[in-house]
């Protein structure tokens, strides 16, 4: 039997679930990978091997009676440490969090376990979910797993990296501007932001109320597919998240076919100053497409679409400044100084401004959605148009180049977010540093299964998902 841990999450269920391996073994090779990883890659804040191996255990005496929970039965995941778990420590990677523990679980968590799935911890992130590089000054920064001198992504570091360690089958992170998708790139996984609303928030700390999203992060389609399927649906706990009915997301995949595919390519904004290597990932990866049948089609998303990015940063600012300013008054000094700099500017946004980026997103989403799926199927896009840069090169305190960088990490998703569309990435080739690279797939709302049908399709027909980090 090959490495346990090389398996995907798909994979290494059927495997539990055909009794070739047991939870215990599964769990016992990833907490041995995630131990032998944390010390250079620093995803987790807490990895718990008592519980998790107890609860392997008390899984294959269920299996042994014939009683599997779900299609995660004995599977190991870890998450972003901002979903509440009764009797545990949530910190957010924080220090205003640091102490605090929940007295109910999220629905999403309660939902994994019901499935089968195996809690194997908590996962770094950057603190309270501000901030795309995955810095940490409190518990220390999360790494990439493909070169620990560069940045992992964020605000959902540990889980991109978790994932792309090869520690963890699957895990669940929140995308508020690009948090799942950028790491997702940068650690070189998939990872989905799915359609405001369609997963419920309920037990979740949240950063911006109208923007923030849970997304699943998987080694390929199929393992987010899988993970979807059961955090996806209407929750009485959260009357935020979507009531319409929760597809069979493995039946909407296998029908899709990249033959006649309609794949639009922006001709504006997401391709403007795009790296050369990452440039000719992406056209690769649109090659791919062709010889499968599918038709490229350049799109005009119009000249205000950065608009949408600029709205986003309102909502974002001005949401994340009213959840956190009491703290800022109560307890001053607590939050790290780059982290306190952002949030602070929320609170001098004036109450029109944020109403009039409230009245605007209906308006513009549905022209965006008329201008480009009434041409194309889905839109093709760069997650992150540069190389993936090192931690040093998005320290503000060096300079340099790292605000102009900053301000690129979520160039390519924050629209997506103030649009509320799914959007998707996928792992496409490694650039010129030698880190990955990913596209960006973008839907119509809940056109999850096309997307996750069409990344499947391309991993079919290329590899770079199965490419391993050190």
């Amino acid at each position: 039997m090959s490495n346990l841990t090389d398996l995907s999450l798909t994979e290494v269920a059927a495997l539990i679930r055909s009794k070739k391996a047991s939870a215990v073994e599964v769990t016992q090779a990833a907490i041995d990978r995630a131990q032998a990883v944390q010390p250079r890659i620093n995803c987790f804040i807490a990895l718990e091997p008592e519980s998790a191996l107890a609860e392997a255990k008390a899984l294959d005496g269920e299996l042994a009676k014939g009683q599997a929970r779900g299609p995660l039965h004995g599977v190991p995941l870890a998450h972003k440490d901002l979903f509440y778990r009764v009797g545990k420590r949530t910190t957010c990677a924080s220090r205003i969090l640091g102490d605090y523990v929940s007295t109910y679980t999220s629905s999403l968590l309660t939902r994994l376990a019901k499935a089968g799935a195996v809690n194997l911890g908590t996962l770094n992130m950057s603190e309270i979910a501000v901030g795309a590089s995955g810095r940490n000054e409190t518990f220390g920064h999360c790494r990439n797993p493909w070169n620990p001198l560069h940045i992992s992504g964020g605000s959902s570091s540990g889980s991109g990296s978790a994932v792309g360690a090869r520690a963890v089958y699957g895990s669940l992170g929140s995308d508020t501007g690009g948090s799942v998708r950028l790491p997702a790139t940068m650690c070189g996984v998939v990872g989905l932001k799915p359609t405001q609303g369609r997963i419920s928030r309920h037990g979740v700390m949240p950063l911006s109320y109208s923007l923030d999203n849970v997304g699943p992060f998987g080694r390929t389609a199929k393992d987010v597919a899988a993970l979807l399927q059961v955090v996806a649906g209407a929750d009485p706990q959260d009357p935020t998240a979507s009531i319409d009915p929760v597809p069979d997301y493995a039946a909407e995949m296998a029908a899709v076919t990249l033959k006649g595919l309609r794949i639009g390519v922006p001709t504006t904004y997401y391709y403007d100053d795009v790296a050369p290597s990452v440039m000719a990932a992406l056209e690769a990866a649109l090659a791919v497409f062709r010889a499968a049948g599918a038709q490229v089609i350049d799109v005009d998303i119009g000249p205000e679409h950065d608009n949408a990015r600029v709205l986003s940063n309102v909502l974002l600012k001005a949401e994340a400044g009213g959840i956190h300013g009491e703290w800022f008054r109560t307890r001053p000094g607590i939050h790290n100084a780059e982290v306190r700099t952002r949030l602070e500017a929320g609170l001098q946004i004036p109450a029109v401004r944020y109403l009039q980026a409230q009245r605007l997103r209906g308006p513009i989403t549905r022209q965006f959605c008329g201008d480009v799926f009434g041409k194309v199927d889905v839109m093709f896009t760069p997650t992150f148009s540069m190389e993936v840069p090192t931690l040093a090169d998005t320290d503000a305190a060096i300079g340099g180049n790292a605000l102009r960088i900053n301000e690129k990490l979520a160039w390519c998703t924050r629209a997506i977010n103030y649009l509320g569309l799914p959007g998707l990435s996928v792992p496409c080739g490694f650039s010129a540093n030698g880190l990955p690279v990913g596209f960006q797939l973008v839907g119509t709302p809940f056109s999850e299964g096309l997307l996750l049908g069409v990344a499947d399709a391309y991993q079919q027909e290329t590899a770079w998902h199965t490419r391993k980090a050190a």
